[in-house]
């Protein structure tokens, strides 16, 4: 074995370390890298030739990570790992995103980017150094590839920027982002804020990019060790340069004006099929079917550069518009009645119907991931079906765009929905895409903020997105930001910068840049002329809903909160789960308990007010501390030969001796109760040691006029007392004794 290994310091002395030649090697490139106890482990392949008739990148990234890194066993029946988490597919786009644009444009065959986690130390977040590991393999590699590039998390923990924070730091900090980038270029950026300004965006992305220099420097020499620098020779396509020429000469113009109709998407798509097939018709007919294949990759570039010269030279969009103009927008909420909240948001042909859901802690999204444990109050599911873009296919479930995009829109929203003691409900959020030609994420973050405010969850701010895009010469000379981009902007221009925020500041982002060299003013631009469409598109929200409802929908379930003392809650819950059972059974009601310190929050969760009352009174009832003193209506639950047992409280019985029944003598406690029976006692005492309760219902009835209180005889010893008395108090008034954990929810 020819092991090498490489270390990137951090500023802070943590180290980095990059090994090859030990793990994988019959793969075209591995490495492992490691951070503390934290390893991941990269591996390459690619296809010897591309696949006949592939005239795109087909890369396929897959992250995955491995319950044993950790120490823990897989979840479900079969206890292995099984489909990816949205998690880990949301690693996998991270890295795509920065890796997919460095391959050579002519680069046709299959690579394969695989990254395990292998080893997890609890606090290290794995998923920034994902995207070194999978450059670090390629570079180990002779797969054709234009980088190196890292990826780092900047975290801003009480004003000072962090590079790759430990799960614990990310928890104070007011920005979370991650950067991808070689050694000359930002290439993809993704992340959540709490209201930063854009400057302070501008400054993280500049930070990480200081950092991430470092690690190409070493990968760099990684590179000239293993003797990788010179890649592969391929040869993927075929040209015909007569060809390229008629092409152009026969479209181009013809292309310039069809861009310049302003038609819409559907009109503008049928018009340019039509002048691709016009061309193939001049063609020979034995050479149409051969030359097919390379007429529509000639077209594609006549077509993209009509689009962007028009652009730029004559500063009109496809659709008409001027680069930094808003598409027109309308809204309505409260559109489904019976939804707990719903909005429609439209902007010019994408539009999103956005439903919200409300529900008790039992809702709320469970997670159970190799780090990451615990339930999650607000979640948002974004889903693109395929009619929304006119598509004649069948729907084939979520796929990574809908995690993705619905990742984005969650961030967006999540710092401004209350959520603990400001919000009782879990909160669903889902946004049904009916129409797309762009920005249909950040239709999701308008819509989720107008359906919200329609429910009546008081968010702390509205929140608006938009997206931008970039259309530029070689080095930056001559470019147009564009405002709100059409999905034909998207895929021919050179960026897709999606930001979101209040009006204070900026709240999510995500960022793809497809060229190289583009300078930080570009940026700067494109976040101001961001932030001046998102107060337009907030504007127009407020013509339909400015703030949220004061009040929930009538037919909206309803939750009353109730705080106990934590010794209680075993009472409540009662042996099995038997007590809160059958509380919800005979009130209708869903209950939860969640322990919190010394105390536990009960949630009743309820559509019938009179059953919700009945619940919170007979929890109240069982967590009441009986007082000395005070009258209690009760029902007799047996008697004995020296008094009664009286159920003064839920799961709380006192004696109530057969001196105590009367003023008078009594020979047979029956004669003046009965089983069953419900009466009214006041209680005299209560036992320091034991908490035994000693009841009167004579202490509630008129002293007969000249009675004489009879001699007392002396009191039995300790002994002989508790022999009498064994049968004294009974029930739970020991004191409540907790239920099993498990039962609590149930």
């Amino acid at each position: 074995m020819k092991i090498i290994k490489k270390v990137i310091t951090l500023d802070d002395g943590r180290t980095i370390e990059i090994e090859t030649g030990k793990l994988a090697k019959q793969a075209d490139g591995s490495v492992v890298v490691k951070m503390g106890g934290t390893m991941l482990l990269a591996a390459v392949t690619c296809a010897k030739e591309a696949k006949p008739d592939t005239d795109f990148m087909p890369l396929s990234v897959d992250y995955k990570e491995k319950f044993a890194a950790a120490g823990r066993y897989p979840g479900g029946f079969m206890k292995r790992e099984g489909r990816p988490s949205d998690y880990e597919i949301l690693i996998s786009r991270l890295i795509d995103r920065a890796l997919r644009p460095l391959f050579p444009d002519d680069f046709h065959a299959e690579v394969f980017v695989n990254v395990f986690l292998i080893s997890a130390e609890k606090d290290i977040m794995p998923d920034a150094l994902a995207g070194l590991a999978a450059s670090a393999a390629l570079a180990v590699s002779d797969i054709p590839f234009n980088g190196p590039i890292s990826e780092v998390r900047v975290a801003r923990i009480n004003g000072e920027f962090v590079i790759n924070p430990s799960f614990c730091q990310l928890k104070d900090a007011d920005l979370d982002i991650i950067v991808g980038a070689t050694y000359d270029n930002i290439m993809m950026v993704e992340g959540e804020m709490k209201e930063v300004s854009e400057a302070e965006m501008l400054e993280a992305i500049k930070f990480a990019h200081t950092e991430i220099k470092k690690h190409c420097k070493v990968q760099m020499e990684l590179m000239e060790e293993t003797g990788k620098t010179v890649k592969r020779e391929y040869s993927h396509e075929e040209n015909d340069e007569d060809l390229r020429k008629a092409v152009e000469d026969f479209c181009y113009e013809r292309c310039y004006a069809i861009a310049h109709s302003g038609e819409d998407k559907h009109a503008r798509s049928d018009a340019f099929e039509a002048l691709k097939e016009e061309f193939l018709q001049t063609l020979p007919e034995e050479e149409r079917e051969e030359k097919a294949l390379m007429v529509s990759r000639y077209y594609h570039d006549v077509e993209k550069r009509a689009m962007r010269n028009m652009i730029l030279n004559d500063g009109v969009r496809l659709d008409g518009r001027k680069p930094a103009e808003i598409r027109p927008i309308w809204s309505e909420v409260d559109y489904l009645p019976m939804a707990h909240g719903s909005a429609i948001f439209t902007r010019g042909e994408t539009q999103s119907l956005t439903t919200v859901t409300l529900g008790t802690k039992l809702d709320m999204k469970e997670m159970d991931e190799v780090l990451i444990q615990g339930t999650e109050q607000f979640v948002l599911h974004y889903n693109f079906p395929p009619f929304s873009t006119g598509d004649a296919r069948p729907t084939r479930g979520v796929g990574r765009r809908e995690v993705g995009h619905g990742n984005l829109a969650h961030r967006a929203l999540k710092s401004m929905v209350p959520v603990g003691e400001d919000n009782p409900y879990a909160i669903r959020v889902v946004s049904d895409i009916l129409e797309s030609n762009g920005s249909s994420s950040m239709a999701t973050v308008c819509a989720g903020t107008l359906a919200l405010m329609d429910a009546g969850i008081q968010l702390k701010k509205p929140v608006s997105g938009i997206a931008m895009g970039l259309i530029s010469e070689p080095g930056g000379k001559k470019y147009a930001v564009l405002s709100d981009i059409l999905g034909d902007e998207d895929h021919l221009g050179d960026m897709d910068f999606k930001v979101t925020g209040t009006r204070d500041g900026i709240t999510a982002t995500q960022m793809d840049i497809k060229v190289d060299g583009l300078p930080y003013q570009v940026l700067e631009q494109a976040l101001e002329q961001a932030r001046q469409g998102r107060l337009h598109i907030m504007d127009e929200m407020a013509k339909t809903i400015s703030e949220p409802r004061p009040e929930l929908k009538p037919h909206v379930p309803r939750i009353v909160q109730i705080v106990i003392p934590q010794s209680f809650i075993g009472a409540v819950i009662g042996t099995g789960g038997k007590v809160i059972q059958e509380i919800q059974k005979t009130t209708g009601t869903t209950i939860t308990i969640t322990e919190e310190g010394e105390f536990g929050i009960v949630d009743i969760f309820g559509e019938n007010k009179e059953g919700m009352d009945a619940a919170l009174e007979t929890i109240k009832a069982i967590t009441t501390v009986p007082e000395v003193g005070a009258v209690y209506t009760g029902k007799v639950v047996s008697i004995l030969e020296f008094g009664a047992f009286v159920e003064i409280l839920p799961g709380k019985e006192g004696l109530l001796h057969i001196s105590e029944l009367d003023w008078k003598k009594v020979d047979k406690v029956e004669d003046v109760v009965k089983v069953g029976e419900t009466i009214t006692v006041k209680l005299l005492e209560i036992d320091e040691r034991s908490g035994k309760m000693r009841l009167s219902l004579k202490a509630l009835l008129e002293k007969p006029e000249g009675y004489v209180e009879p001699e007392r005889k002396p009191r039995p010893s300790g002994g002989d007392r508790d022999r009498n008395n064994r049968n004294y108090s009974r029930g739970n008034d020991r004191g409540p004794q907790r239920g099993r954990g498990g039962d609590r929810n149930r």
